[in-house]
């Protein structure tokens, strides 16, 4: 698995080589998932699961603390119902798988497998609200979609995916519009404190912006190969799904009206946005909030007597680990006593991104203490048995930052002002990365720049300056930078 003596796993493609191919590499040999048997699926192993679990159950938190209960809808959606809100049909027809026959006859009306649940929540909940009392309305659902998509990429694009949607119906715009803004600092707040992946927060472009929405906010994030990745969305309906579901209450002034409602979602692709927006060359490097094992203990001997002497020391060690907490609970721990060479365990422990490795051999136990080697640049540090349980929470929290800041600065190294076409395109082909340009807000213009260099608008920065300038692509007026990058 390795070159003696290296300490690095070679068979991975190396990002500067082939990136998607170093991704595929430690998707699968790491053990995160497989492919299925059905074109576009996945199989979820569970490494990868408990990576998706971890991230899923921090979120979970938020969306519960701040007042939404979780539901569940059916998966499948009658057509009539898809096919109330036309915008909605017309952006997701392409990938919408549909049931036609089941029990053994033609069914008398298809039925879509969920692609999202906006219209069949719609459709139920005209009968849950009535009054301006029944508002708001705050659900949350865990589920599945299936999106037929033509080109996949495990976690990131596959036919069916799992995912978290909120849908919300509210009394006025003013509402729904705070509401946009609570699912997307949700997302920042699991991208960033849990994810340790930086994002940056704004309004998609009309063309951008999910069918039959109002409009968008988003949170994208860059990864190692300069790339950019949508993280999560936050969508402003209006009063669309509910007109077209024929929704109406009564409001403090005794007027029927309809709601405004709101949807958001994040997804698995986040466990590929963790593996891509900080890996390695040998594999996983996995913040400690997230990662299934934040510790793991090597044992190191050559004789039975040494055996038998580091098992004792390690024991006792355990002692301590068992009551220590981190920020993400219990401390997640490990000890490797597989019959196979230290040298493979490092390989394989940095494969799957374990922040930190305790190595405990004969002349450590004699010392009371063990090695602590850091994941992210192989630190090493000897480390008193006895600090461990005070120790360990404070590494693991520095680490964390560290992964954090790495990312940022990594983002800020690699975000560039263009003011023409052809400067932006030069950039895109050379380093890579985000482009900061102005466009003065045409949809063709927008086109016309994916067409020269296969880059879109990430989104409208809500922290990008008010700043006068001329479109990259016509010359119009033009009110701030954008950001443009090349995307998954």
């Amino acid at each position: 698995m390795s070159k003696p003596g290296s300490g690095f796993v070679n068979e991975l493609t190396p990002q500067s080589a082939d990136f998607p191919g170093w991704y595929n590499d430690v998707v699968l040999k790491a053990q995160l998932a497989s492919y299925s048997p059905v074109r576009g699926c996945m199989i979820i192993r569970p490494y990868g699961f408990a990576i998706w679990e971890s991230m899923r159950d921090e979120l979970d938190r938020y969306i519960k603390a701040t007042g939404h209960d979780n539901v569940y809808f059916p998966l499948f959606v009658p057509k009539s119902l898809l096919e109330r809100e036309a915008e909605h049909v017309e952006g997701f027809d392409p990938q919408v798988a549909w049931v036609t026959r089941a029990g053994g006859s033609e069914l008398e009306e298809p039925l879509a497998i969920r692609p999202t649940s906006e219209a069949i929540i719609a459709e139920v909940v005209k009968d849950w609200i009535q009054s301006y009392r029944d508002l708001p309305l705050l659900m949350n659902s865990w589920n599945n979609v299936v999106r037929w998509e033509m080109r996949t990429r495990l976690f990131l694009r596959t036919a069916e995916f799992l995912w978290q949607e909120a849908h919300t119906f509210h009394a006025t715009a003013e509402e729904a519009a705070a509401e946009v803004a609570t699912g997307l600092a949700g997302y920042v707040k699991v991208s960033e404190d849990w994810l340790a992946i930086p994002v940056v927060q704004g309004r998609k472009s009309p063309a951008e912006t999910f069918p039959g929405a109002d409009y968008t906010h988003a949170v994208e994030a860059m990864m190692r190969d300069k790339k950019a990745l949508q993280a999560g969305t936050s969508h402003m309906l209006g009063q669309n799904f509910a007109k077209a579901a024929g929704i109406t209450f009564l409001d403090r002034n005794n007027e029927r009206v309809h709601p405004y409602g709101t949807s958001w979602g994040f997804s698995t692709r986040m466990v590929g946005a963790t593996i891509m927006a900080h890996g390695d060359d040998s594999g996983l490097v996995l913040p400690p909030n997230v990662a299934p094992l934040q510790v793991v203990i090597v044992p190191i001997f050559r004789s039975e007597e040494d055996r038998v002497a580091v098992a004792g020391a390690i024991e006792a060690m355990e002692g301590q680990l068992a009551e220590t907490r981190t920020v993400s609970g219990p401390l997640r721990y490990k000890v490797d006593w597989r019959d196979e060479t230290p040298g493979y365990k490092y390989n394989h422990w940095e494969l799957r991104g374990v922040p930190f490795r305790l190595e405990v051999g004969p002349r450590d136990v004699a010392n009371g203490s063990a090695m602590l080697v850091r994941r992210l640049d192989r630190a090493k540090d000897p480390l008193p048995v006895s600090a461990l349980q005070e120790e360990l929470p404070r590494r693991l929290e520095a680490y964390q930052r560290m992964v954090f800041q790495r990312a940022l600065d990594f983002r800020a190294q690699n975000t560039h002002e263009a003011n023409d076409l052809g400067g932006m395109t030069e950039i895109l082909d050379g380093t890579g990365g985000f482009v900061m340009a102005p466009w003065c807000g045409s949809a063709a213009c927008e086109k016309a720049v994916s067409e020269a260099n296969g880059a879109t608008i990430r989104v409208v920065p809500f922290d990008s300056p008010d700043e006068a300038g001329s479109c990259i692509v016509d010359g119009a007026p033009s009110e701030r930078r954008v950001l443009f990058a090349r995307s998954y």
